[in-house]
């Protein structure tokens, strides 16, 4: 298995989150305290610079999550990586480890300039090549018509609508997610 530190696509860099960096915190407190992001992505808005330095530290500094950075403006933009698979996709937990479920986000200013599924298509084939995976997930709220297109974009086909999800983060609320799927074979034919 060949783990890289950073991914490159024409514009962008996929790079890790640096927990001591302030600037990675200020970056990303200035699109993460927008109220259009993180419910959309079953997380709260950040309230402060240290609430996102502690994400950093807590959450995104886990393996295979990457700053999506602007090649341009070297500032982190938004967020997308590779997880162990959520309680949508598999309740049980009997997913093989052979799989991964994609995450992403992006600050809201970028968003319809096809950015995610830039990144979106490095972290397939990072997963598929470099990882070995055999399949890799997706989730979405059903009425996140943003997040259908990236996952349609990326080849990621419906499997089931998992009903009434509890989104823990967000205290008591529950949604409705479309849980998706490409595997390593249907990846290879694209």
């Amino acid at each position: 298995m060949n783990l890289k530190t950073e991914l490159q696509t024409e514009r962008l860099l996929l790079r890790p989150w640096n927990i001591d960096d302030v600037a990675d915190a200020k970056a990303l407190f200035k699109y993460a305290s927008n109220p259009h992001i993180g419910p959309a992505a079953a997380w709260p808005v950040h309230a402060s610079v240290e609430d996102s330095a502690r994400v950093i530290r807590n959450v995104l500094s886990t393996p295979e999550t990457y700053a999506v950075v602007l090649k341009e403006t070297g500032e982190p933009i938004g967020s997308i990586g590779l997880a162990p698979l959520s309680d949508a996709v598999d309740p049980e937990r009997r997913e093989p480890e052979s799989t991964r479920e994609i995450g992403y986000w992006i600050g809201e200013p970028y968003w319809g300039q096809g950015l995610i599924p830039e990144a979106g298509r490095e972290i397939l084939h990072h997963g598929f090549e470099d990882l070995q995976l055999t399949a890799i997930w997706g989730v979405h709220d059903v009425n996140n018509h943003k997040s259908s297109r990236v996952m349609d974009k990326l080849g990621l086909a419906p499997v089931r609508t998992a009903r009434h999800v509890h989104l823990k983060l967000l205290g008591d609320v529950y949604r409705d997610e479309l849980v998706r799927r490409i595997t390593a074979d249907e990846w290879l034919t694209r």
